[in-house]
């Protein structure tokens, strides 16, 4: 990612990174925030590959407005975060076009009208260098947590896979070539970007992606955590864990949310006749979401998110 000398003067002093480090001590950090939306609000913000792959394409489009540093994002089946660098408003109006981006693509895809328009959007301030460095990897970290069969650095969809990383020469074999965005002509832009606003340059780009180095600021995050072996450490250590403890023994190991989703379908289906559950109310899905958690040992947790329950009104009844 490109950054002109002046905004890159003022991102290191907003990070720390022109201050000396000194083990024990914290960095002050400003101007950096943790956004997310809430994961419960919909059943799905992806359906496929295809959302996926535009959704990462939107983002080059969108960042081109804003004045917005990404430096870690993911993108899950039903939500997104994104650790963004820059004035508190610019990043809140990025995260909530994004957002409507992606409800119009829902729109155009499958006809759902207006999907995402209530999906609720949070941030938290970032406000130290550690913090910053346990946000980046809670955030890299979320596939793996949510029982997807990806370590962070293999997720497609999300700035995981790029932090000190570096191609293999067998590695690089057993990928498509790139090419860059100035070998496509206008009306291939706009079809593989969704946009008329992207001029003709030198981003690269793999069957119709936008690599997302092209749009992260990765040198600023390896700085940030200043070695690999400082990554791992919070890689390691900064994460919620897949197995809650009952009593002292493991209770429960997480199922894929596209599997459980599935099973959800299923047992809906069984109790109500019905495969979604638009249209039952409270009472019925605290019914689901119980059957589930019974046959499936998933956590409250995830099954309060699949059946479009709040967790901590639900907890205690499911």
């Amino acid at each position: 990612m490109k950054i002109d000398q002046s905004t890159l003067r003022q991102i290191e002093s907003d990070l720390g990174l022109n201050r000396q480090w000194v083990k024990g001590q914290t960095i002050p950090v400003r101007n950096c925030w943790h956004f997310s939306t809430d994961g419960n609000a919909v059943d799905a913000m992806f359906y496929d590959e295809q959302d996926f792959r535009d959704a990462m394409n939107g983002i080059y489009v969108l960042l081109r407005k804003y004045k917005v540093i990404i430096l870690a994002f993911v993108l899950m089946d039903t939500h997104v975060h994104f650790i963004l660098y820059g004035e508190l408003e610019e990043c809140n109006r990025f995260i909530h076009d994004l957002v409507a981006r992606l409800s119009r693509g829902l729109h155009v895809r499958y006809g759902y009208s207006n999907k995402l328009s209530r999906v609720p959007v949070n941030y938290q301030k970032i406000d130290s260098d550690r913090y910053l460095k346990t946000a980046i990897c809670y955030v890299v970290r979320n596939p793996t947590v949510a029982g997807l069969s990806y370590m962070p650095w293999n997720y497609p969809w999300s700035s995981g896979p790029l932090y000190f990383h570096r191609e293999l020469p067998w590695s690089m074999a057993t990928r498509p070539k790139a090419s860059d965005l100035s070998e496509l002509t206008a009306l291939e832009r706009r079809k593989v970007l969704k946009s008329r606003k992207v001029d003709k340059n030198s981003d690269a780009l793999i069957e119709g992606l936008v690599l997302p180095q092209e749009y992260v600021a990765v040198d600023l995050v390896e700085r940030v955590f200043r070695t690999a072996s400082g990554y791992n450490f919070f890689l390691c250590t900064s994460r919620e864990s897949d197995v809650e403890s009952r009593e002292g023994r493991i209770s429960r190991l997480s199922i894929p949310m596209q599997e459980m989703r599935q099973h959800r379908i299923e047992t809906c289906r069984q109790m109500y006749g019905r495969s979604t559950m638009n249209t039952l109310d409270t009472e019925q899905r605290l019914r689901i979401a119980r059957a589930l958690r019974a046959k499936y040992n998933s956590s409250a947790k995830q099954v309060a998110r699949l059946c479009g329950l709040i967790y901590e009104e639900v907890k205690d009844m499911i």
